[in-house]
């Protein structure tokens, strides 16, 4: 949510911002801006919509200046429009700032400010937090720097800032608590950003800033303290990703981009990791842990989202193979229920950004109560990989596409390698786990399988475009498939939809069928197959229209279905990996029908790092 760019250095500005705010885009916005200090005079330019609009109405692009900062906005407090939009300036326009993040006391200090003479001209929280500083400075005479570290110390909430000053041209602020910020370091240069994603095309070596950190960046080096004023030494780290890897390459979108990488998202979740000469799972990230793990009296799955319903899918799998107990948990409901934790529990946290403010939130508070926390993300020095006690990365490259897609099917292939580990001398035998091994080691060439059908899904979704709700139903380990497929279309194009338990349709959701609803099934020949195809013949019987998945070979649902799709047959367990992915293509292809935008859907984030 909302995106930070920030730059000091030799290069003009204007068009280095615009550039990383659209690298930005996909965090999901609704208004941009930028300030930029040319010539000491602090110029402002923001604007409700996209960050092409606000490109073409700043047309200085031949502006010297070379130190600025860029934000998009996604509204918390305030209407999205041109006035609550960022960057934010005090009364005297000489110093501009923009905030991620929510100031929880800003109703105070907005109250405090106010009888002291300030004037408000917008909704927001952070105009709270610029008045304040400019209050602070005027009243101690100190420095920009100083005045910002001492406002801080006043401020209740979240935030990632950055700050420039027509005063001091030389000059870039910039602080987080609970909203990310990354240092990038260049040769003579210098930049701050949200993530990862504006940085990469112009340096690799970053340096993370963790909560409570403050760093003043000058055009001759940079120095990090804590708010609470402690000078601190921070490692500079390189990234992995490079900047192909956050372009479309001949895509029409990011998101169909990234549904037919999952072949090799998969390989390389799984490279080095599952060793079938060896038959072995191998977790690097796991090995100092793996004794607490195993010995683990319960299970505690906790994320948000897409990632919950890969949770589920972990349930499944850890309590099946390793029978440890799990329990799966919405992060935003974890810490405040006062859960029941103590050392002989484990909390694996998942995320794909691994800055869910709601999934740290769980982390903190599970080890608070001594509990073991693992986390398995996606983004390589992320504030959830700093801050658990151990983890998996995915290794699923960037996904820029709000609608996760890759990461979900590498968030199940860890859990299924993570319960195979535990599972290993256990309950499965050598001959178990050979098998095991060789099925998880077909999927990726399963999954280009599926991905060469993609003709079949954009011919249906021809037919079901202007469908106004949708139900999934699935059992077992696709029951959670139902819905993830769910959420995909409901996220990207606006249709209703929901995911039961296929027994569960009698429980209600029946009432709703008619020959207007179209009903998905996940019908693959596992355990459950025959009580799923009674619950299709259930819904034929009130004239629904039925699409169903299942396993290549299998007629038996022609003469039930107006569509069946066929994917490789596999493991039971495995089968999520192989059924969700026509649902993120019948999605994908409806949406686009429809003339949505499936990369920056209204209203989502791709990372929330709000609460």
């Amino acid at each position: 949510m909302c995106g930070i760019v920030g730059y000091i250095g030799e290069k003009p500005v204007r068009n280095l911002l615009i550039t990383g705010l659209q690298r930005l885009e996909y965090r999901g916005y609704d208004s941009a801006g930028l300030a930029i200090v040319d010539d000491e005079v602090l110029r402002v330019r923001k604007q409700k919509g996209k960050v092409s609009e606000l490109a073409s109405t700043f047309q200085e692009a031949s502006l010297p200046g070379t130190l600025g900062i860029g934000h998009t906005r996604w509204a918390t407090h305030g209407f999205p429009n041109d006035t609550n939009a960022h960057p934010h300036t005090n009364a005297t326009e000489d110093f501009a700032l923009v905030h991620n993040g929510i100031i929880e006391n800003y109703g105070a200090i907005r109250k405090r400010l106010q009888e002291k003479g300030y004037y408000f001209r917008t909704e927001t929280d952070t105009e709270a937090l610029v008045h304040l500083i400019d209050s602070v400075r005027k009243e101690t005479a100190l420095p920009l720097p100083e005045a910002v570290r001492q406002s801080l110390t006043q401020v209740v909430g979240t935030y990632g800032i950055a700050v420039v000053s027509s005063r001091d041209p030389d000059l870039l602020i910039a602080a987080r608590m609970g909203s990310p910020l990354i240092l990038g370091v260049g040769e003579g240069e210098y930049f701050i950003a949200s993530d990862a994603a504006p940085l990469v095309e112009h340096t690799r070596q970053v340096v993370y800033l963790n909560d409570g950190e403050l760093v003043v960046i000058r055009r001759n080096g940079y120095e990090v303290r804590t708010i609470d004023n402690e000078r601190l030494e921070k490692t500079v780290h390189e990234l992995e990703w490079d900047l192909g890897q956050i372009e479309k390459g001949g895509f029409e979108h990011f998101m169909l981009k990234e549904i037919m990488e999952q072949a090799e998202a998969l390989e390389n979740c799984m490279r080095g990791r599952v060793r079938s000469e060896e038959n072995q799972i191998v977790l690097g990230g796991l090995i100092d842990v793996m004794d607490r793990l195993q010995a683990a009296r319960r299970i505690i799955l906790a994320a948000c989202g897409t990632s919950w319903h890969s949770a589920l899918v972990g349930e499944y799998l850890i309590e099946q193979y390793a029978r440890i107990p799990v329990e799966v948990e919405y992060a935003s409901e974890f810490r405040y229920r006062n859960p029941i934790i103590d050392d002989n529990d484990v909390v694996i946290v998942i995320s794909q950004s691994g800055e869910t403010a709601d999934t740290l939130a769980a982390v903190r508070e599970a080890k608070r109560k001594g509990a073991l926390v693992l986390g398995i993300c996606n983004v390589v020095g992320s504030t959830i990989a700093r801050e658990t006690d151990a983890g998996v990365y995915l290794h699923a490259g960037p996904e820029i596409g709000v609608a996760s897609t890759k990461a979900f099917t590498c968030q199940v292939a860890v859990l299924t390698m993570i319960a195979l580990k535990l599972a290993q001398g256990r309950t499965l035998s050598d001959a178990e786990m050979t098998q095991a091994l060789h099925a998880l080691s077909m999927i990726p060439d399963k999954v280009r399988q599926v991905l060469a059908l993609d003709r079949e899904f954009e011919q249906m979704a021809s037919v079901y475009r202007y469908a106004s709700n949708f139900l999934y139903l699935g059992r077992g380990y696709n029951f959670p498939v139902a819905l993830e497929g769910a959420l995909k279309l409901k996220e990207i194009s606006y249709i209703h939809a929901e995911g039961y338990p296929a027994a569960e349709m009698k429980h209600g959701p029946i009432a709703l069928i008619d020959r207007f609803m179209p009903v998905v099934f996940i019908a693959t020949k596992d355990r459950t197959y025959d009580k799923v195809v009674s619950n299709i013949e259930e819904v034929v019987a009130r004239k629904g229209s039925v699409i169903a998945i299942t396993d290549e070979g299998n007629g038996e649902l022609d003469r039930l279905c107006e569509y069946v799709i066929r994917v490789p047959a596999t493991e039971e367990f495995l089968s999520p990996l192989l059924t969700a992915i026509p649902l993120q293509l019948l999605s994908y292809h409806i949406a686009v029908m429809r003339g949505c935008d499936v990369d920056q859907p209204r209203n989502l984030a791709k990372s929330v790092t709000v609460e």
